[in-house]
């Protein structure tokens, strides 16, 4: 995977130029788009993010909506009314087999314990797919997707557009000529989650709404009986459906540095976890919800390098304020950030690699490093039409090379940000003693075969079963 990644950058590294065979939209006049130069797509997930999603696609001109997918009516409304000539399903998996002949490409928008069987579906039909970060819900739905995109020779993204930004690609620039030296250490951080967390399990059921298809949202997830205060957001802080504050955020905030020091599978990972108390001096389990509150760390084994050590923090912690930070100037974006500490300096970027700057900052105004690095127009809100480019010129072609998040980069990023969640999870493993054993011990990762090799509990978390026909 990380031959991949240097691939990509290569790849990327000088402008297209030359010559082009002229487009049939052009022959064909002003605005005129050949049909054979347009994308057909499907939305799985419409409400929300999803509706970002399917209208983000379709702003690039080059697209149709002919099919769409919501278990839930009234938050697919408006889509609907959008694309009123769409077909219209319920059940993800009708409308492929059904709609399979009429569709291209798929957006996947919804929770995140769905968008690996939904993905793999389509990817196997031979479509493409857009899916929404974090790409999976475990390590290995991640390994199997980024698999299946070569396998299957499919045009794939993630849906982290800070990667089609300009601010990442500064950054490895800044990286690569040197200006920070080696990269010792990397501080990211997030004020999610902004959802209920570390909470119990609410006890009364009550009856799921008409315009809800409850079964079908639950999916791959064991059967529970609808509670409220879960659809359509809070689910991200349960692990049964979300994977917390770090599957929010961190595929857009560990993007930066992940990609500017071409990073692969963590070798290890430790963590603390805020406390939840009930009542006098007790701490509350709840195994069901992820924490109020942790502090990741992670190390990169890098070839002829020392190890990288990697923190993310959530919850509202952040890492120490830099020296180099005048006492008015915000670190990150106030909530979020990164900071690299390199050998020689360090540089900063807020969430989606934004406002990258050198620090002390007054350095950021005397950068003169040239550009080599591929810029994908209307940065990162031409993520979608980085994507679409790519269906219409197929696997392969350069517009494929242009792509920022395909699964061969997107997938080993999830799955270093899922090495965090795998912490967590063993942290508060209780054994059938009732002891926490995982508690104030570093994971050892192998990487290539996906596997815990110091703590067995800790493996239970890298592969779900699934509930009822579900599989990938």
């Amino acid at each position: 995977m990380k031959n991949n990644r240097r691939k990509f950058l290569k790849s990327t590294a000088v402008a297209v130029a030359g010559f082009y065979v002229v487009p049939r939209h052009v022959l064909g006049g002003p605005g005129f788009t050949a049909p054979s130069d347009r994308l057909q797509v499907a939305g799985i997930g419409i409400g929300g993010m999803g509706k970002n999603d399917v209208t983000g696609v379709h702003r690039s001109g080059k697209v149709d909506i002919v099919s769409l997918c919501d278990v839930d009516d009234t938050r697919a409304s408006d889509v609907r009314k959008q694309f009123g000539k769409a077909s219209y399903y319920r059940d993800f998996r009708e409308m492929l087999e059904k709609e399979g002949d009429r569709i291209d490409a798929v957006t996947v928008s919804t929770p995140d314990h769905m968008h690996a069987v939904q993905a793999m579906m389509a990817m196997k039909m031979g479509k493409h797919v857009y899916v929404q970060k974090p790409l999976s819900h475990d390590i290995y739905e991640a390994r199997m997707l980024t698999e299946a995109a070569e396998k299957y020779k499919v045009v794939t993204q993630m849906g982290n557009q800070g990667s089609s930004g300009d601010g990442v690609r500064k950054m490895v620039e800044w990286y690569q000529a040197g200006l920070i030296g080696e990269a010792t250490k990397v501080y990211s951080w997030t004020n999610r989650p902004v959802w209920p967390q570390g909470i119990p399990w609410p006890e009364e059921p009550i009856a799921p709404p008409a315009d809800l298809d409850w079964d079908l949202w639950l999916g791959t997830a064991p059967y529970k009986e609808y509670v409220g205060n879960l659809v359509p957001f809070n689910w991200r802080g349960w692990w049964d459906y979300g994977t917390g504050a770090l599957g929010d955020m961190a595929c857009h905030i560990m993007e930066p540095p992940f990609r500017v020091l071409e990073l692969g599978y963590p070798k290890s990972a430790e963590c603390s976890v805020g406390s939840v108390y009930v009542g006098e001096f007790q701490r509350g389990y709840f195994p069901d919800s992820c924490p109020p509150s942790s502090h990741i760390t992670l190390r990169f084994d890098r070839p002829g390098k020392e190890d990288l050590e990697f923190h993310w923090m959530d919850g509202g912690i952040q890492p120490t304020r830099p020296e180099e930070l005048e006492p008015n100037e915000q670190m990150g974006d106030g909530g979020n950030g990164v900071i690299i500490e390199g050998t020689e300096g360090k540089m900063m970027c807020s969430t989606y690699g934004i406002n990258p700057q050198l620090l002390p900052t007054s350095k950021t105004k005397d950068i003169n490093v040239p550009e080599t690095l591929y810029r994908v127009p209307k940065g990162d809100r031409g993520h979608y039409d980085n994507w679409v480019e790519a269906c219409i010129a197929g696997y392969g072609s350069d517009e494929f090379k242009k792509l920022s998040s395909p699964f061969s980069i997107a997938g080993p990023l999830t799955e270093s940000v899922l090495m965090g969640n795998l912490a967590i999870r063993s942290y508060d493993y209780k054994d059938k003693k009732g002891e926490f054993p995982g508690r104030g011990i570093k994971l050892v990762w192998d990487g290539p075969e996906m596997k815990v090799t110091n703590f067995d509990p800790a493996n239970q978390f890298v592969k779900r079963e699934y509930r009822g026909n579900y599989s990938l």
